[in-house]
């Protein structure tokens, strides 16, 4: 039977008419007769008595009708559950950041995240380089930067600013600097050169002594930002690095805190095909939530 004329069937079985069916189902009453028409030769019998006053089933209509009734009364449920479920985020998200924001302050929060959509399932995906979330190699992405493709959703996430810190070891060895010509005199750590950085002017440290004729070449290079993290808490030397890293190292101490050193924002940026996606939505919210009254 065609499921089209079953509809036409239970709604003329529910209303009793041909006139008042039309207008629940937005038809003309010739429209439905010919339906039902349609299924009664099909069947091969008459499903509805029709007189003056209206239709009645007949025996073998009531029939069909308890079935009809039961199916839709079963899809309307099924599709109740399936709305339900499209409210409710569900399935994997995968999330790409750097190493540095992913390691020290967006992998301690997850956890929170997943307790409050148990549903859903992250994989996340630290790296400095940038993966391609038009060809789905991620869901979402925090990024250091801007991105450049227009099908992507940029929302700003929030401003980050660096510092030059060490260890508290550290400086209690050497001493804390007085300027940037006393940096001579100390341990430099930077970002190494070889590979490309998470952020334009990682090094700024090394441009900022060019300017005034200082040469403060590094002690150690390190190509990534938890590596450089790493380092100073060994007491290896003096770095720059974000303050969100410190947030989470509030022993670290900062050097020349009169040094003007870059900002940058950071953007969250996924595929505007998954804009209404549930879980993209939430983990969005989480985190515009977690960084509210944050100052990095």
């Amino acid at each position: 039977m065609d499921w089209n004329r079953l509809k036409v069937f239970h709604a003329v079985a529910e209303a009793g008419s041909f006139t008042h069916a039309g207008e629940a189902l937005n038809l003309s009453q010739s429209a439905i007769s010919r339906q039902i028409s349609a299924l009664e030769g099909e069947l091969g019998t008459p499903l509805f008595h029709r007189h003056a006053r209206g239709l009645s089933l007949t025996e073998q209509g009531e029939s069909l009708y308890r079935t009809a009734h039961e199916v839709s009364a079963k899809l309307a449920m099924t599709e109740a559950i399936l709305g339900e479920a499209r409210e409710r985020p569900t399935g994997k998200l995968k999330v790409t950041t750097t190493v540095g924001f992913g390691s020290t302050w967006l992998t301690p929060r997850i956890g929170e995240f997943l307790e409050l959509y148990p549903e859903v399932s992250v994989d996340l995906v630290l790296d400095d380089r940038l993966l391609d979330l038009s060809m789905r190699e991620a869901d979402i992405a925090i990024r250091m930067q801007p991105p450049t493709q227009a099908d992507l959703v940029q929302r700003r996430l929030l401003t980050v600013h660096n510092h030059l810190y060490a260890s508290p070891n550290y400086l209690e060895r050497y001493g804390m600097p007085r300027d940037l010509e006393d940096l001579k005199n100390h341990k430099l750590i930077t970002y190494g050169e070889d590979t490309p950085p998470p952020v334009t002017e990682i090094n700024w440290l090394q441009k900022a002594g060019r300017k005034l004729g200082i040469d403060l070449s590094p002690i150690l290079t390190v190509n990534n930002i938890y590596g450089l993290l790493l380092a100073v808490e060994n007491d290896v030397g003096i770095a720059s690095l974000p303050d969100y890293m410190i947030a989470e190292h509030p022993k670290f101490m900062r050097v020349l805190p009169a040094v003007a050193a870059p900002y940058f924002d950071t953007y969250l940026v996924y595929p505007d095909e998954l804009r209404e996606t549930k879980k993209i939505s939430v983990f969005r919210d989480f985190l515009l939530a977690k960084v509210a009254g944050w100052s990095f």
